[in-house]
């Protein structure tokens, strides 16, 4: 199974390239979808890493994977700048799921 990712910056895709994750850069809906059709006819991908900004943007390009496909998993990562969502994001979740405070 290979990872590939879906980028809205260069850094992000240097970064993970050197981790061995091969990856584009897309900025256009025309660019994400593009992407998607690409990575979706390669079945040895079993996992897709999208920043949160382009999941933010075209959320519904990869809701639509989602529901339709078992593979390959799609998964948000923030990129260079950290997490949107807080770095307390897990915290809150643990917290709201089920009432706990860690």
């Amino acid at each position: 199974m290979r990872f590939f990712l879906i980028s809205d910056n260069v850094d992000t895709l240097v970064g993970l390239r050197l981790a061995g994750i091969e990856g584009v850069v897309a900025h256009e809906d025309a660019e994400v979808s593009e992407a998607l059709e690409t990575v979706l006819k390669t079945p040895d991908i079993g996992m897709i890493l999208v920043t949160e900004k382009l999941m933010r943007q075209f959320g519904s390009h990869f809701d639509q994977v989602r529901q339709n496909m078992a593979q390959p998993l799609i998964v948000e990562i923030p990129d260079r700048h950290g997490a949107e969502n807080g770095k307390d994001r897990i915290t809150k979740y643990v917290r709201d799921a089920i009432g706990v405070r860690i």
